[in-house]
């Protein structure tokens, strides 16, 4: 049975069920030779956000933790503030929508005309004065990334039950403290991941100077802004760089590292919070069946 201090009964504290019959699928089909198989996608359907009386947007979701979701929604588009008090999470899950209700009159009619559609999957955006907030955020000088707890992060969530081994197609996402996994989440947009974490991080006030945060995906422009916005100071992926995300890492003082997969990365921003504490020989290497696309293609 699980404890209180490890409800998934596997030392997260939250993360994405992949035994949930919501969220993928077995779908018959045939293989090249014409043979019958059956195999699991994961599930997409429309999400419509309302801030207070205002619609906002509607996301493509694979439909877990639509409060979470809706909440990181609003705090990484700058649309919630820090000491906003919420009154209120509605979801309709027949209508496919989600109310967040603040104690403070909202109105973005304005805010929604200035989009971005950024680079992210499944169209992700960001609202043109997110930069402003962007820019005058400061990280934690004082935070360290432990390569000894990088080798223990990566090998941890690579080899977790996940959406992933069981039907691909989707992209994760970690918030970690020291060499220990906290939260993991997915979805068919890493946007979304990343937002599913921010607004678990929100309502159950949890500091992020001392956090890691780690992605499946690419390490783009979006995702350095929704790290560096959300607080946390180190940023790690499994797949590859932007120069735009490059930049604007090197810019807010954002500790960048990609490609960590096994005993490898590359830090590309923020190297000073690295501390070399590991042999990169004495750590596990990634066995093949927990390497995604981005490896095999470096590999080759």
């Amino acid at each position: 049975m699980a404890s209180s201090s490890d409800p998934t009964g596997d030392g997260f504290l939250l993360r994405s069920d992949p035994s949930d019959p919501r969220l993928s699928a077995e779908v018959a089909g045939i293989d090249q030779t014409g043979a019958p198989v059956a195999t699991r996608v994961v599930t997409e359907k429309p999400l419509t956000l309302f801030l207070n009386r205002q619609e906002i947007v509607t996301m493509m979701t694979i439909g877990d933790h639509p409060d979470l979701l809706a909440v990181g929604y609003l705090l990484n588009q700058n649309m919630l503030r820090p000491d906003d008090e919420i009154t209120a999470i509605d979801h309709d899950e027949e209508l496919d929508v989600v109310v967040v209700r603040t104690t403070r009159e909202t109105d973005y009619e304005a805010k929604l005309q200035k989009k971005v559609r950024t680079s992210g999957c499944a169209q992700g955006t960001v609202f043109g004065d997110v930069m402003a907030s962007f820019e005058g955020a400061a990280l934690a000088s004082e935070a360290r990334l432990r390569t000894s707890w990088l080798y223990a992060l990566t090998h941890r969530i690579n080899t977790a039950p996940s959406l992933y081994l069981e039907a691909g197609a989707i992209h994760g996402c970690v918030l970690c403290q020291g060499d220990r996994p906290l939260v993991y989440m997915e979805d068919v947009g890493r946007h979304n991941a990343v937002d599913k974490i921010a607004g678990w991080m929100f309502l159950n006030v949890v500091p992020a100077a001392d956090k890691i945060f780690y992605t499946t995906g690419r390490l783009t422009s979006e995702m350095v802004i929704k790290t560096v916005m959300m607080g946390i100071p180190i940023l790690v992926s499994r797949s590859g760089f932007t120069a735009w995300g490059v930049e604007l890492a090197r810019q807010a003082g954002l500790t960048l590292i990609g490609r960590a997969r096994g005993r490898r990365f590359v830090a590309l921003a923020g190297q000073e919070r690295i501390v070399f504490d590991s042999d990169p020989d004495a750590a596990p290497d990634e066995a093949p069946r927990h390497r995604r696309k981005s490896a095999r293609k470096d590999e080759a």
